[in-house]
């Protein structure tokens, strides 16, 4: 065996690192821990009681690539949830827009299905996981669990890959798979200095349902993603100091017509 997996690494090598397909799959062992298990909720059941905190974005429509971030916090489920940042986030979604995913809450009626290399973001409710990152520590505040990306990261983003959509670090004393190199996650590359991960197809991973699903930095204010969530570095360090995986955070992402039905049912707040 070539590698051990372990839930304490980073990102992946590739051209775009939200849900591009890659290449052939290898060999790697241990499977890393789950930061909480992605357990869907039963259809009119709101967001998990134990959630304190939530980041939210909502799109224009299922085929746009724009939308607006808010963050909140609530003292606990019978609580209002109170707005956590001082504004209005502008962010990037896919290129293609957005997607049913697979976490919490999603897939229930109209709108497309999120498949691997669609270019549409994840839209439902999802677990917020660690904090991944190249420097040697985190933004200062955060509550979230950070992983230092090493030169032995990957993330495997090929359905074939028996490691899809989780994170891996390789043992190189064991020998380098043939897939590591084109899945490998440090990219040295400014966009994805900090990469907050969200629990699409997580528990499990379903080949070929999306990979690789982050908040991270865009490349310009009117580049969108492959599927992720992207806007400007400092808008995502707030977001970072905010989160603290002791409040279970959650991310929603929905087309405001698919919030406006579905805000009642799922505890979200009133839009802005």
């Amino acid at each position: 065996m070539f590698a051990t997996l372990s839930n304490d690494a980073p990102l992946t090598r590739r051209s775009a690192l939200c849900g591009l397909s890659a290449c052939l799959a290898g060999c790697a062992t241990a499977a890393e821990p789950s930061a909480r298990r992605s357990r869907p909720a039963a259809a009119g059941v709101p967001l998990p009681g134990e959630t304190r905190q939530l980041v939210l974005a909502v799109a224009d429509s299922w085929d746009s690539h724009r939308g607006q971030l808010m963050a909140y916090t609530r003292r606990d489920a019978r609580s209002p949830w109170i707005p956590a940042l001082p504004k209005t986030v502008p962010v990037l979604l896919g290129r293609n827009g957005s997607a049913w995913g697979r976490g919490l809450r999603s897939g229930e009626g109209g709108g497309p299905s999120k498949r691997e290399g669609d270019g549409r973001a994840p839209a439902g409710l999802f677990r917020i996981g660690k904090l991944y990152g190249e420097p040697d520590s985190p933004p200062a505040g955060t509550g979230l669990h950070y992983v230092r990306v090493g030169e032995w990261d990957a993330w495997p983003d090929d359905p074939g890959n028996p490691h899809y959509n989780r994170h891996v670090r390789i043992d190189p004393a064991r020998g380098v798979p043939p897939w590591f190199e084109k899945q490998r996650m440090r990219l040295g590359d400014p966009a994805y200095r900090w990469l907050v991960e969200v629990r699409h197809n997580a528990d499990p991973p379903v080949p070929g349902a999306g990979s690789a699903i982050f908040l991270h930095t865009r490349r310009g204010p009117d580049r969108p993603s492959a599927g992720c969530t992207v806007m400007a570095r400092a808008d995502l360090e707030a977001v970072i100091r905010l989160l603290d995986a002791d409040a279970a955070p959650v991310f929603a992402l929905l087309p405001r017509t698919e919030y406006t039905a579905r805000r009642t049912a799922w505890g979200l707040p009133d839009l802005p």
